[in-house]
């Protein structure tokens, strides 16, 4: 037997020795210590029967504890209740009821202020990203819609056996767009969009980072239906070792717990997570991560388009041919590398301008009649010698885009992404991966 399966047993024995005694507070705790230590045994465990066993008990101690903590929270609700009644105020509904966030009265203090500090969570505004402003990953879009989208808009359909992914996570090498979905997730779905990431959740105030934990989740199920974005979430929920804090272990164990969904209807909350190093994931929280999707380096159509989409209105020169051209050398980037690449692009004509000698007189774009000043070289015959400080600010007509910008751009721009990095992705996705993108 491994000496934390020892630890664990130990300690849950003093769990059932106060739950017994009705010393139920001391008992959650126990519990909850317990659990981490069942969670690290298994970890460890080779043997498939032990680990069976041990999953059973998990199961049942978890349970437990999420009996103990509605049972204190109601009491604790009923405590102030009273203390409200005593002072000649109205204590409200008896039971122990969800509270909506709008009732302010009957609301813990300490619960009113991690709740303050989740407010910025919720995205009230649409990031106006529409499924069209994401290039390519067609079969990852394809997949979000029929796990987020659809539910929400026809719920008639998921019923019986036919349920809603309830974890879904995007996973693949930084830079891919797995925050863009995201927000397109968000402005495409007619429901509560929560965005958090671990620091978000992770208090520097012992036992504030389980309650922030358990009060997003419980937020959620109050304004569902609702999805829960965890950008980075291998940071929150990583792979659980001997070195690792009490405090991580806790917010693992909630997170879980939430998860899990025990004693909660969890109808209409999904939690939707992304992650660059997937493997690094606690085994635990990727199996309540049903639905993985594999979000690959864009293809040559895709980085085309985003090439078109990253330039979007701004003056150039540039044909489909042009277009096609930069696609294929750029084989290897990220999303994110030609994001950069245009940026850098973009600004060839500021510079041309900053390093100019010689300018010479156009006419505006918008009005032919109106003469302008552009850069040009010194050996143009009706270049002028001047330089930019000499132009007055109406009077700069800008250098178009060329392509011979965007090939300069991609001499200095490098992409980030190593064949290291798709190699392991490609080997988590064969091992533990649900869906291609």
């Amino acid at each position: 037997m491994s000496a934390n399966l020892d630890r664990a047993i130990e300690i849950v024995q003093r769990a059932i020795e106060d739950d017994q005694k009705q010393n139920y507070d001391a008992a959650y705790k126990q519990y909850q210590n317990a659990l981490d230590y069942f969670m690290l045994a298994l970890k460890y465990e080779k043997n498939e029967k032990s680990k069976l066993l041990i999953r059973s008990k998990v199961n049942e101690y978890l349970a437990r504890a999420e009996t103990l903590k509605d049972h204190l929270s109601q009491s604790q609700e009923k405590r102030a209740r009273k203390a409200l009644g005593a002072n000649g105020m109205n204590g409200g509904a008896a039971g122990g009821g969800k509270k909506k966030d709008g009732d302010d009265d009957d609301v813990d203090p300490e619960v009113k202020k991690l709740r303050a500090g989740l407010a910025g969570a919720i995205i009230s505004e649409k990031p106006n990203v529409k499924w069209d402003d994401v290039a390519g990953l067609e079969a990852a879009k394809e997949s979000l819609k029929e796990a987020v989208i659809l539910p929400i808009k026809f719920p008639h359909l998921f019923t019986g056996k036919r349920t809603p992914w309830r974890g879904i996570l995007l996973y693949g090498p930084p830079g891919t767009g797995k925050s863009y979905l995201a927000k397109a997730v968000a402005t495409e779905a007619k429901g509560t969009f929560f965005s958090v990431s671990s620091s978000d959740l992770v208090s520097k105030w012992q036992g504030d980072s389980e309650r922030l934990v358990r009060q997003l989740f419980e937020m959620a199920r109050e304004n569902k239906p609702a999805i829960i974005f965890i950008d980075e979430v291998d940071s929150l929920a990583g792979s659980r070792n001997e070195q690792e804090s009490e405090g991580s272990r806790r917010i693992k164990t909630e997170f879980l717990v939430q998860m899990n969904g025990v004693g909660h209807d969890d109808t209409g909350v999904l939690v939707l997570g992304a992650t660059n190093i997937p493997w690094q994931l606690d085994n635990a929280i990727k199996r309540r991560f049903e639905k993985r999707i594999y979000i690959p380096l864009p293809g040559t159509e895709a980085r085309r388009r985003m090439f078109q989409l990253h330039v979007g209105d701004t003056p150039c020169e540039l044909t489909v041919k042009d277009y096609r051209l930069l696609a294929e050398k750029t084989e290897g980037y990220s999303g994110s590398d030609i994001s950069v690449v245009v940026r850098d692009a973009l600004m060839q004509p500021v510079r041309k301008v900053l390093s100019a000698t010689h300018f010479k007189q156009m006419p505006s774009l918008s009005d032919p009649s109106v003469m302008m000043w552009t850069p040009c070289s010194p050996g143009d015959p009706e270049a002028v010698e001047k330089s930019w400080s000499e132009v007055e600010s109406d009077d700069l007509l800008e250098p178009p885009l060329k392509l011979a910008d965007f090939l300069k751009s991609l001499d200095s721009v490098r992409p980030t992404v190593t064949a290291d990095d798709i190699k392991r992705h490609d080997q988590w996705t064969m091992e533990s991966g649900n869906e291609g993108a």
